[in-house]
């Protein structure tokens, strides 16, 4: 059988524990020799300043979004000097890489200067000014978000949504079938989905607004992840996977809870519902009149779900929801 600790021996205890943290807080940490520390040229020192203040650097890969891009062959100096250069042109779709970058304070149009390379015997030289309007970089997530910063995409995307809505309005109203926050089912997902949405939509907005070298560098360098990206992202993405776990959840309730038929449209009409929140809330709150609308359409969702009276209790005997206790509509035994 183990023995308890007597006082003198708890005190001993406590003595050892306090050596090792006063040792262990008095410790120096090991001092960094002259052999491992880093020294950095100027010309290194340059490309991570540009690094942190224009989000890319050498050998960063790009990929042309316009119909064309025209690189110069000669160097920055003989072009902005206005001596007779040579041209050659890029398509759209063409990857890009960056070869070398080039601060040129005499051109009084764009200092900054960079050279491209398509492939090895493809080299030209173009103004940062004319290059970054004309490319996307070279990862999925940030041409999703190119895309999706288009403003005729998003006029586009406004007035589909917006006939989309009203169509399934239309319908809803003439077939008498659930819509959400008009006859919800009894369901806290759908509600849930349209309130996250909205809320993604404008602290996107409010990161562009507030904050927007964190998203133009999140712009640069995407990730999913939300535990390596500042705080503000953090949310963003956090809200992003919350989108997605909870629209599974959504499409699995509805398709329990209506036939097949009925499930489809009410997708549908949710993700009409879905699409003008986006549309609404982003480009609202670009004006900060975002904030005033995502209060009043919190206070519209949440009071139409309630009103809906939601489904709290399930027959013991059948399994079908009821909306309080006492006697099941459905079988006829009494839950209490």
């Amino acid at each position: 059988m183990g023995k308890y600790i007597n006082g003198s021996g708890w005190k001993s205890l406590g003595v050892i524990v306090l050596l090792l943290l006063l040792f262990s807080a008095c410790s120096k940490g090991r001092q960094v020799t002259e052999e491992e520390r880093v020294e950095y040229t100027q010309k290194q020192q340059d490309s991570l300043t540009f690094a942190a203040s224009h989000h890319y650097s050498n050998n960063y890969n790009f990929v042309v979004k316009a119909d064309s891009l025209v690189l110069f062959s000669q160097q920055p100096e003989e072009i902005v000097n206005g001596m007779l250069v040579d041209t050659l042109v890029v398509k759209k779709n063409d990857h890009l890489v960056v070869a070398d970058i080039r601060i040129i304070p005499i051109d009084s149009i764009d200092s900054v200067w960079v050279q491209l390379a398509r492939d090895q015997y493809t080299f030209g030289w173009t103004r940062e000014s004319q290059l970054l309007p004309a490319v996307v970089p070279d990862q999925p997530i940030s041409q999703f978000i190119s895309a999706f910063s288009d403003k005729h995409l998003l006029i586009f995307l406004y007035v589909i949504s917006i006939i989309a809505f009203i169509y399934f309005v239309r319908v809803v109203s003439r077939m008498q079938v659930p819509f959400v926050h008009l006859r919800d089912i009894p369901s806290v997902y759908p509600t849930l989905l349209a309130l996250l949405v909205a809320s993604a939509a404008a602290f996107y907005a409010s990161i562009q607004n507030f904050a927007p070298d964190t998203w133009r560098h999140f712009y640069y360098h995407p990730t999913l992840n939300p535990f390596v990206v500042p705080p503000l992202l953090a949310v963003f993405l956090i809200s992003v996977w919350a989108i997605v776990i909870v629209g599974l959840a959504c499409v699995d309730d509805v398709r329990h809870k209506l036939p097949f038929s009925d499930a489809i449209l009410y997708l549908c009409g949710l993700a009409a519902v879905c699409a003008v929140n986006y549309i609404v809330f982003s480009v609202s709150t670009l004006y900060y009149i975002g904030y005033f609308l995502l209060l009043a359409y919190f206070v519209f969702a949440i009071r139409r779900y309630l009103s809906n009276h939601p489904t709290h209790y399930v027959c013991g005997h059948c399994g079908e929801e009821l909306p309080h206790k006492g006697k099941c509509p459905y079988c006829g035994v009494i839950n209490k």
